[in-house]
């Protein structure tokens, strides 16, 4: 009982911890950059495509790496510390420091959004390395089919309470002065050092069956081999709709703080998602459950609809009732369906060789998405509205394409499924 206690604590502050990180790079970074160095779409694009080049790469590499070390522990907890080292050199990015270590640069916006895409790429190889490659692979081999979904609905639960976190944690600040933005890099990165070292004492490492005289340049290849893909097709056709799940969601989660804030002019847009982000929270833990009585077929079908007619709402109202609706619908969706994709590969990935096939699961999860969703958000806004900052710059207004083309991609994933289904009934 000791042994499931410590599991399930190190499950939820490691998975916790890491969404809070992730959530302040993948909803904030935008934020900061947008106010700090007045970014435009395109480089926002190239901000979030940067990023998951390099978390693919990196998960890649350490996935392989940990399965031929069969070592989980030391990446995961050394990783948490040099992720919050990473954060905490965020720090420097200010205009004044900035101004003092490069004077003669002509223009500090584009140099901050410079070394703010740089640096982003930095934190994410050391994020990547503990969470997308060490953590998963340690929730895999921790598993079975008995509890699988039930793991994957507290995990795939974790963004949303990420968010709420971060919603709540950021009311205190004003985003618009850099001495927010260094108090919260100083906070976060120290949260996922004390972590880190908290993780020596509370993650134990699962046994793992390594095979002798490993080749670790084939490991990193392993997933991609043909002969590989043919003996796990099943797994392949998930993380093709993971991928195509995840285009949807890259469209519009850039720009959904500022589609709030700058567009609908919610300046008490936390008081209103609170809500919704705790029932989409309970709602992904309840679903989590159902998913392993009812399978994946019958266990996705209801997080797309709520995902579709989510967006639906917040394409044709902007009043706050009406988005609040919108939003917990996008919200129960996007989570349920992040824990329904993430238990059927789970359940799909072969034993002992987890590490390697999370790289697999990244090029699905956050490198396709992460070139493509964006790129689509940054077209269908390429006409919108904008303003006129103080300084004489102009900054874009984002506005309810990123909603159409959303909805657009996951009415596509919702047929691609049911041709799948059909099409393996005929062959039952």
């Amino acid at each position: 009982m000791k042994t499931k206690k410590s599991f399930y604590l190190a499950l939820t502050l490691f998975s916790l911890a890491g969404q809070i990180a992730w959530v302040v790079e993948n909803m904030y970074f935008n934020v900061f950059i947008y106010k700090m160095f007045h970014a435009s779409p395109s480089e926002i694009s190239l901000m979030v495509s940067a990023s998951a080049v390099t978390a693919t790469v990196t998960t890649l590499l350490i996935g392989a790496l940990a399965d031929k070390l069969g070592k989980r522990k030391i990446f995961i907890c050394a990783g948490y510390i040099l992720w919050g080292i990473s954060i905490l050199a965020f720090c420097l990015l200010r205009t004044d420091i900035l101004g003092k270590l490069f004077p003669s640069v002509l223009s500090l916006s584009s140099l901050g959004v410079t070394l703010t895409v740089v640096l982003d790429c930095v934190m994410t190889f050391f994020g990547s390395s503990a969470n997308d490659a060490a953590f998963n692979a340690w929730l895999t081999d921790s598993t079975d089919h008995s509890n699988r979904g039930k793991a994957e609905g507290i995990n795939a639960m974790m963004p949303l309470l990420a968010i709420l976190a971060v919603f709540g944690g950021f009311m205190g600040f004003d985003l618009n002065r850099e001495n927010s933005w260094t108090l919260i890099f100083l906070i976060i990165g120290g949260v996922m050092i004390l972590l880190g070292i908290l993780g020596f004492f509370l993650i134990r490492d699962p046994k793992i069956q390594t095979e002798a005289n490993q080749n670790y340049f084939k490991n990193i290849l392993y997933g991609f081999r043909p002969s590989v893909i043919r003996a796990h097709k099943k797994l392949y056709l998930h993380l093709i709709s993971f991928a195509i799940f995840g285009i949807s969601i890259q469209i519009f989660m850039p720009y959904l703080i500022l589609y709030y804030t700058e567009t609908l002019h919610l300046d008490n847009y936390v008081l209103i998602m609170a809500p919704a982000v705790i029932l989409a929270a309970i709602f992904t833990l309840i679903w989590g459950r159902v998913y392993d009585k009812i399978g994946f077929r019958r266990g996705i079908a209801l997080p797309l609809l709520l995902l579709g007619v989510g967006y639906a709402v917040l394409i044709w109202f902007t009043h706050t009732v009406p988005v609040f609706l919108g939003s917990l619908l996008m919200m129960c969706g996007y989570l349920a369906g992040m824990a329904v994709f993430g238990a059927a590969i789970r359940d799909e990935t072969p034993e002992n060789r987890s590490g390697m096939f999370q790289g697999l699961r990244i090029v699905g999860q956050v490198l396709i998405p992460g070139l493509i969703g964006p790129v689509i958000g940054s077209a269908v806004l390429q006409n919108a509205a904008t303003v006129v900052n103080d300084d004489g710059t102009t900054s874009f207004i984002p506005n309810e394409n990123i909603f159409f083309a959303a909805l657009a991609v996951a009415t596509a994933l919702s047929l691609w499924l049911l041709i799948q289904f059909r099409l393996g009934r005929k062959k039952n």
